[in-house]
């Protein structure tokens, strides 16, 4: 397997993960959190799509799907740029989603936009910088690695919620 197999092999476990958390659930449960300053799944869902949508879209050299469709879909009191990084309690409080589709809706669009990236990667393009900000410069690799573990932690924490919810 090659690094973009690698690569596109890691997003598929986070949208099997992310459609198994999701799916079937009502607004009520999306929106649930165990205690007053608790991540929701939607806003855990909403902030890991919210980061790779903004992630690959640098690197890709593209506009976020988010300002093109999506941010208007949702209707959040945010600023439009937002993504979850560094939010308050009432932040996250304010990231509601009305259906379980709107929610995977949003993800599948960004995921799209993400296979068709990293599958059109080879080796040489990882060593890229995408951002110099940081010592050692950020190279394309570590980013996508970055995005990865991030989404998966954040999948995972929301599958916890959702056994949690259903246990009560």
């Amino acid at each position: 397997m090659n690094s973009a197999g690698l690569l596109a092999d890691a997003f598929e476990r986070i949208h099997e993960t992310v459609h198994a958390v999701v799916e079937g659930l009502p607004p009520d449960d999306l929106n649930a959190r165990l205690d007053k300053d608790a991540n929701s799944i939607a806003w855990l869902v909403w902030h890991l799509t919210r980061v790779q949508d903004d992630h690959i879209a640098d690197a890709a050299g593209t506009e976020q799907l988010w300002f093109q469709d999506w941010g208007p879909r949702f209707d959040l009191p945010l600023e439009r740029g937002s993504t979850g990084y560094g939010h308050t309690s009432a932040q996250v409080a304010s990231v509601r989603v009305t259906s379980a589709g709107l929610l995977l809706g949003y993800f599948d669009a960004v995921h799209g936009r993400t296979m068709e990236f990293v599958r059109g990667l080879d080796g040489h393009a990882l060593d890229r910088v995408v951002d110099d900000a940081w010592s050692p410069p950020v190279t394309l690799g570590v980013r996508l690695v970055s995005v990865i573990s991030d989404d998966l932690q954040h999948a995972g924490q929301a599958a916890f919620v959702r056994g949690s919810l259903q246990r009560r």
